[in-house]
């Protein structure tokens, strides 16, 4: 029997997740000394030096839920928002692999490379999963639907999309969800939908 795709997006999002939290744990010790700069253990520049990893990976897991939250109703962050993820990742490298090449040892760079690339790769994969995902179960659900309606009464693409132009007003946010509500088409089509309508907004 085959396994509920909603299941399997997510065990991928928790699985993506924990490995991101768990290397951000990894690094935290790092950035740690990194910051703490040979300071004796417990003085103030030793305890503030624990909230510098933290403080970029607070930020970069915001953003990362932020992105995949909007990409569910097909919405891309802007520039702002990449900056930063790219930029908190850059840090987080930088930080915990200084040591190891001011120290010219290969060893330790690889080994305090993996976790903050991982991070990096898991980061940019996670949204990406997620959409994919996502659109398998609107396709999924599409096929469903026109299976579930009665021969000889289904309604067109063009039908819908006049239906959703007629719900529109100068307020309307116009997201997949948005337009399923207001015409009841399949997830699948709604996404295209709200595509057509947002271009013709750009363009009216």
């Amino acid at each position: 029997m085959t396994e509920p795709l909603e299941r399997v997006a997510q065990q991928v999002d928790r699985l993506c997740w924990t490995g991101i939290l768990l290397g951000l744990a990894f690094t935290m010790t790092n950035v740690q000394q990194f910051a703490a700069a040979g300071a004796p253990a417990w003085s103030l520049r030793w305890c503030g030096a624990w909230l510098l990893d933290p403080m970029v990976s607070l930020v970069l897991l915001a953003v990362l839920r932020a992105e995949q939250v909007t990409a569910r109703y097909g919405i891309r962050t802007g520039g702002w928002a990449r900056g930063a993820k790219w930029f908190t990742l850059g840090a987080t490298y930088v930080m915990n692999t200084w040591e190891a090449f001011v120290n010219r040892s290969p060893a330790q760079v690889v080994l305090h490379s993996v976790p903050p690339l991982v991070v990096f790769v898991a980061a940019e994969a996670v949204t990406d999963l997620r959409d994919k995902l996502g659109a398998a179960m609107s396709s999924e659900s599409s096929v469903a639907e026109e299976a579930a309606r009665p021969r000889g009464v289904r309604t067109s693409s063009a039908e819908y999309l006049a239906m959703a132009r007629a719900a529109r007003t100068p307020e309307t946010v116009v997201t997949p969800a948005w337009v399923r509500e207001v015409t009841g088409c399949s997830r699948g089509l709604s996404s295209r939908l709200a595509s057509e309508l947002r271009a013709e907004g750009a363009h009216g």
